[in-house]
């Protein structure tokens, strides 16, 4: 199923001239992941961390490739507010998101994502029928290991281990910050692309 899948994404993109993307949202918070640190003998080291609300910082990010180009990594940021029924990206914010990412990219777009809710509402499949460069593709349930942006959140939740931020302001600002560099490294992008082990040969140099 999932070589099927992937070869009907792989066609499409190419039939199209697209750029064959893949998009997940994580999420994190003031607690920071837990890693491994040097500590005095008999005393366990202590993270202090913020609590309060508004503690979270929403996350959304696309792996790009298409055929000649070097592999592009794009991401944006949310931070609900307290009246916000949804804390997380709405439709709205997607629709956003993509047509930021279609400017940059500067041409059509093959987007492959999960079965969030949000992803597959009535409101999301107005937003995707009404632009005309973009074509979408659903991963199988429970596949999110076919899913390349998943070892772009590994990374970046090991880069934050053992960090603690004072307020979600600065925590945005030091996430944003490690994206940023991954941006510039297209050999780490590459490895992401390898982990599923998808056979993308044909769409980066």
């Amino acid at each position: 199923m999932a070589g099927g899948h992937l070869a009907g994404h792989k066609s499409a993109a190419a039939d199209l001239g697209a750029w064959l993307c893949w998009e997940d949202e994580s999420g994190q918070g003031l607690r920071p992941p837990k890693g491994r640190t040097w500590g005095r003998r008999g005393h366990t080291p202590v993270v202090t961390v913020t609590g309060g609300h508004d503690t979270r910082v929403s996350l959304a990010a696309l792996i790009a490739v298409r055929p000649g180009c070097r592999p592009r990594l794009i991401f944006r940021t949310h931070r609900a507010r307290r009246s916000d029924k949804r804390k997380g990206f709405t439709e709205t914010d997607y629709a956003r998101f993509l047509d930021a990412a279609h400017q940059q990219l500067g041409g059509p777009v093959v987007l492959v994502w999960d079965n969030l809710n949000t992803h597959v509402s009535g409101a999301m499949r107005e937003l995707i029928a009404a632009r005309d460069w973009l074509t979408v593709f659903q991963l199988p349930s429970y596949a999110s290991e076919l899913n390349p942006v998943e070892p772009v959140w590994s990374n970046l939740k090991r880069s934050l281990a053992n960090l603690v931020k004072r307020d979600v302001g600065q925590l945005t600002a030091l996430v944003k910050t490690r994206l940023r560099r991954m941006q510039y490294m297209p050999g780490l992008l590459k490895g992401f692309l390898a982990k599923p082990g998808l056979d993308l040969s044909n769409f980066h140099n």
